[in-house]
């Protein structure tokens, strides 16, 4: 599949069955990520290669469990790559830390 949108719905046919899915983020270009539904488990997220994809144009009867999963989940951020922070000091408003406490002595 060339171009894998975020919402977009695609079929996984991975080594297993081949399931319906949403494609949730697209984090490179050898990876994208797939809400699918885990029969034994439920709506899950799946990372799989976007040559396993392949396009649907009709909605299956999973597809609400599905969205209410990309619904619930939090977007994914981009540009701070493990726990790095953007840069800089953090709020402008507190430049310096903060002063020791005394006891009241």
């Amino acid at each position: 599949m060339d171009f894998t949108g975020v919402g977009q719905l695609v079929t996984v046919a991975g080594d297993g069955p081949t399931r319906n899915g949403i494609v949730f983020d697209t984090p490179s270009r050898s990876k994208v990520v797939v809400a699918v539904v885990d029969p034994g488990r439920g709506p899950i997220f799946l990372t799989v290669h976007p040559d396993v994809l392949a396009e649907r144009s009709d909605e299956g009867p999973e597809d609400r469990a599905l969205n209410m999963l990309i619904r619930r989940t939090p977007q994914p951020v981009r540009g701070a790559a493990r726990g790095v922070s953007a840069g800089g000091r953090g709020n402008r408003g507190h430049t310096r830390g903060a002063a020791h406490r005394t006891t009241g002595r």
